[in-house]
This record gives structure tokens, sequence and C-alpha cells, in this order.
């Protein structure tokens, strides 16, 4: 079916912009006028492409707001149409609108809001849809928007955090490698070509500083190809091959303190979003399956496969937890107290909060010691050039004074 932009207004006199797939201009008319709007004027998507490329994108703050406003109206019994209805009409972003547009026609032709959610899966995920379908189940749809909420700040947050463990390391290895290539490409050549000049036999660590400064002016331009090459290989070999994939992320979790902070991340991850899902009524082995999506390394995502293969084959969350080997004493037994006294919600909300604190902590321990590291290397490369600069001089004016 092609896609069609319109231009409608609601009841209440305002104009409404959105884009809707449709047969025909018969069937853009009427679902049009199934959603309460009087059709003023449409044209094909195909006909505005560039328009379409430069749409503005969903952010995830636009979600929050979403689902704010979904819980207040869902908890203050607004229905449920209604409600898709008021949202549609009250966001400004594009595709959102669009989305919900289309949301609302799938609700009112007798689809659940859960299947409907599922039909976006750009801009609606599994958990999403998951949280929403437990809140159909137990009749708490405020509840599940609640927890939706709660799921995208905490999202967000986590993702302003992962930006802060890797821009600012990027941004001082950038400028160290930049500071190196100045020196090497312009204040080394200057200086080894007066050493040259003597015509004296320069040392070894001369030669080499000589040998490394040439390679990198004449072969600087290299330097980017190499580093954009090197990331599209990996790229490719990830999207194309599951064992080299493992393989990737396998390592990454044992690179020394980037590791550490990975590790901590995608955990932090995992037991947000069980912990969260657990307490919407959602069942364990669902939780488990959803929850292990959302850790974005597979050599994590195996071993809580272990997890959910043992919950599944009987043992308690516990048990099938230390067999996975990626959870501390600490973790397992506050799970373990859990089980024990029937109070699962509050022990996986208490793991984590342990786990956001713990990456807190690891992502600053991460950033004071990628500092001084670089520093050191700036140092070491200084001290490297100072060495083989100024020894053939030394040596030089005391051959002169002998």
């Amino acid at each position: 079916m092609p896609d069609y932009r319109y231009r409608a207004i609601n009841q209440t006199g305002r104009i409404i912009r959105g884009t809707v797939f449709a047969s025909n201009e018969q069937d853009l008319n009427g679902l049009v006028e199934s959603s309460g709007l009087d059709l003023i004027e449409f044209k094909m998507v195909s006909e505005q492409r560039i328009g379409k490329v430069l749409q503005k994108q969903v952010r995830i703050r636009d979600l929050i707001q979403m689902c704010v406003h979904m819980e207040q109206l869902q908890r203050a019994g607004v229905p449920l149409m209604e409600s898709l209805s008021e949202i549609r009409d009250s966001t400004d972003t594009p595709r959102l609108r669009d989305a919900l547009a289309q949301i609302a026609r799938e609700v009112n032709d007798g689809a659940s809001l859960s299947a409907s959610f599922a039909a976006h899966p750009k801009l609606f995920g599994n958990i999403f849809q998951s949280l929403v379908a437990a809140g159909e189940q137990t009749g708490q749809m405020g509840e599940a928007f609640g927890q939706l909420v709660a799921h995208l700040k905490w999202s967000d947050d986590m993702a302003v955090k992962v930006k802060k463990a890797t821009r600012y390391p990027a941004i001082l290895g950038v400028v160290v490698t930049l500071v190196v290539i100045f020196m090497m490409s312009f204040v080394v050549p200057q200086i080894t070509t007066l050493l040259e000049s003597n015509g004296t036999e320069l040392p070894f660590m001369t030669k080499a500083l000589i040998a490394t400064s040439n390679a990198i002016r004449d072969y600087w331009f290299m330097l980017p190809v190499l580093v954009i090459g090197a990331v599209m290989a990996v790229s490719f070999g990830r999207r194309t091959s599951q064992d080299f994939k493992y393989q990737t992320d396998y390592y990454l979790l044992r690179i020394p303190v980037v590791g550490i902070v990975l590790r901590k991340i995608a955990l932090a991850r995992f037991a947000y979003m069980f912990s969260t899902m657990f307490r919407s009524g959602i069942e364990l082995l669902t939780c488990l399956d959803a929850s292990k999506r959302l850790v974005n390394n597979l050599a994590i995502a195996e071993a809580l496969s272990v997890v959910r293969e043992g919950v599944q084959s009987g043992l308690g969350l516990s048990i099938a937890m230390r067999s996975s080997g990626e959870f501390p004493p600490l973790v397992l037994r506050m799970i373990k107290v859990g089980e024990d006294s029937g109070n699962m919600s509050d022990a996986l909300n208490n793991v984590a909060e342990m786990y956001n604190r713990d990456v807190d902590e690891s992502v600053q321990g991460m950033i004071s010691f990628i500092e001084p590291a670089l520093t050191a290397v700036m140092g070491g490369i200084m001290a490297w050039i100072a060495i083989a600069v100024f020894g053939p001089i030394y040596d030089s004016l005391g051959a002169i004074n002998g």
C-alpha cells in the first residue's frame, strides 16, 4: 500500500498532519475519519522523499513524555481510544504522531494495544511490548506505563553513562594522536636534519625516531584509512558471523579497566530490566529472555542463557545464576534471600540499584585511570624524542671539547 501524507482538522479545530498507509484515496479518507479527523489535503510520500529523510527523529525524551501522558490518562480512567487520540494530537514529533495514528486505528479495529505497538519495532521495542502486554493482562495499564517511564528514564541515563565512559577517553586519545603526528611530521624532521648534517654515526634510538618520523610524514594519510578500514572490517564481521561477534565481545570484556566497566554496564542493564519486568507480573522465563537481549554483549548473553536453561530445568534462580559465573557472591546472596523470604521483587530491585551505583563508580574510576595513562604515553614519547635528539648533540659537544 502507498504511504500518504495528509493534513486534517480535529474536533477542536486544530490542524493535524500525519502519514498513513492506505490502498487508495477512499481508504485514506476512511482511515482519517475513523480517527475523528476531517481530511483537508493529502499527497503521496513518494513525492516528498527528501522531506521524509529530513523528518525529525523520535527521541527517547519524546517516548518518555508519551508514556507519562498515557500513565496519567489511564490512572484517571480515560478510555484507551480517547487517550491515544489525545496524545496523538498533542505530540510535536511527526513520526511519533504518525505511529500513534496507526496504533489508534489498529486498536479501533480490534487489535490489542501491545500488538499495535509491536507493529512499530523501531519505535517500540520488545520491552515496551512486554510491559504493555503485562498491563493488559493485569488490567493495570497506568502501572504498566509508569514502569515504562521508569525504564525509559533509566535507559536514557544509562546511555549518558556509556557516552561518558567512551567519549572522554576517545577525545583524549585523539588529542594525543594529533600531538604525536604534529611532533613527528614538523618538529622532529627539523631537528634530525641538523643531526644528520653533522655526519656522525647516530645511535639506534635516533635512527628509530627518524624512521618513525619519515613514515608518519610520508604516509600520514594511511592512518585514517587503516582506522576506518579496521572499523568497517570488524563491523562487517560482527554483522555476518555470530562466532566472530562472540569472540570480539569476549575479548572486549578482558581489556584491562575498560572490560570491567563494559561488563558492569551490561549486567546493570540485565538486572534493571529483569527487576522491572518481574515487578510487573511477567513470567520468570519471559523476563530472562527479554532482559538478556539488552546486554549488548554476546559473551554475557551466552552466560545468561545458562541461567535461563537452569531455571527452566527446575533450579532456583540463585543457583542458576551461580552456574553462569557472571554474578558476584553478594548478588547471589541477595537473590537467595529473596527466594527464601518470598520477596523476590525487592531483592531484584536491590540488585539493580547496586549495579547502578557500581557502574557510576566504575565509569569515574576508568576516566580517572585513562587520563594519567594517556599522559604517561605522551610523556614517554616526549622522553624518547628528547633522548634521541639531545643524546647525539651531547656526544658531539663532548667530542668537540675532547
